[in-house]
């Protein structure tokens, strides 16, 4: 049998395994960020209208630019974040990591460098690898924040063409404060005049925006046209089906993505669907404020029961800290240990590798029940 290191594949790319999570077969599923709650039936027979409407035209190329869509997007952010946007700043692709290669593709590529500061999503990685964009980790500090010092120093010597800032971050769930992105911004435009080039990119990945106890970083791309801002209808907007991703940047940007995009890469049924979502915004928002309840109760009965849980403004909750070593962790097991024996239990979480930690999606009430259950449980079983 043909083995994938047989193939000419580039060698960047040997010995590299492609994202995802076990999607196991178990009562509860907090393991890959997804939005608990079904569509309302009102937005469904609205989807459905739109995209009965949309399959009568499909013998046509879809419009290209998608600017009705690109149109309510524009609207959405204005009303949400209070920060005026016009459709020409606005891109629209297939799910947010279709933008963000869109982006790398624009702005990275051979020769040229980006930075992340880990751990954090790690499709930064594996996308900047695959456009052939070399890739630099910066660390983080032990409670998961950036060290704006050491991030400035590294930018300075490393002089990145492209930097992403994730916020709130996943898989820590850490929110960035405003002034620590324009120093890193400020450090990065300035490494690269220094060697000559016009700046470098600057990308908040601003996925679970919505769920912040912050206000939207939004309005730092004001002036600042090597900034951007990333985001996701699949968290918010429950729509992780839809692969709807967004971005909001100077025109010039849009225009820069536009080169690199393949044609009519939206098709019609998915600007249908995404324009029926945006009609019902004050709806799936509700949704939005009740898991941010629900992950502040995740965090506060964590704790009272003994575990170590870093700050979330995701609506994901990262939980700890295990070592069988260590005489101070929250269990005498290791994080993969846990992780099974919660399965075990019929709740699937997610190991993202970070030492110690395991990272859980706030569910239903129900299924978060279910979860803190199991946690007491394996603590109750593997005590000390």
């Amino acid at each position: 049998m043909t083995r994938i290191d047989d193939l000419p594949i580039r060698d960047e790319l040997r010995g590299k395994s492609p994202y995802g999570a076990p999607q196991l077969d178990v009562p509860v599923r907090l393991n890959t960020n997804e939005n608990p709650y079904p569509l309302p039936e009102a937005l469904v027979e609205r989807i459905t209208e739109r995209v009965a409407h949309a399959a009568r035209g499909l013998n046509r190329y879809p419009d290209r630019d998608a600017l009705e869509l690109r149109t309510a997007l524009a609207e959405y952010l204005t009303r949400t974040t209070g920060h005026r946007t016009e459709t020409a700043g606005v891109w629209a692709a297939n799910g947010s990591n279709e933008i963000l290669q869109q982006l790398l593709q624009a702005f990275g590529g051979p020769g040229r460098l980006a930075l992340g500061f880990e751990p954090s999503y790690s499709m930064h990685a594996l996308i900047a690898r695959g456009t052939g964009t070399d890739w630099l980790a910066g660390p983080r500090g032990a409670d998961f924040t950036i060290d704006v010092d050491a991030a400035r120093a590294l930018i300075a010597e490393q002089a990145p063409d492209v930097v992403f800032v994730c916020s709130p971050n996943n898989p820590t769930g850490t929110a960035v404060a405003a002034e620590t992105v324009l120093a890193l911004h400020d450090a990065a435009q300035r490494a690269a005049l220094d060697r000559g080039r016009r700046g470098a990119l600057v990308v908040i990945d601003e996925a679970y925006g919505e769920f912040s106890h912050r206000p939207s970083l939004l309005p730092l791309i004001d002036g600042r046209p090597n900034l951007v801002l990333s985001r996701t209808m699949s968290k918010a907007f429950g729509a992780a089906g839809l692969r709807l991703g967004y971005l909001a940047a100077d025109p010039a940007v849009v225009d820069a993505v536009q080169l690199v995009r393949l044609p009519y890469h939206l098709s019609s049924v998915t600007q249908a669907t995404a324009l029926a979502a945006l009609e019902h915004t004050d709806t799936l928002l509700g949704y939005v404020e009740q898991l941010k309840s629900e992950r502040d109760r995740i965090v506060a009965e964590l704790r009272a029961i003994g575990c170590e849980v870093t700050d979330s403004d995701a609506n994901f909750v990262q939980f700890g800290r295990f070592d069988p070593d260590a005489p101070d962790s929250t269990l005498p097991l290791t994080a993969n240990a846990v992780w099974q024996a919660l399965l075990e239990h019929g709740v699937l979480v997610r190991d993202n590798g970070v030492p110690g930690r395991l990272r859980v999606t706030a569910g239903t009430p129900a299924e978060n029940d279910a979860f803190l259950d199991a946690v007491r449980a394996v603590m109750k079983e593997n005590k000390r």
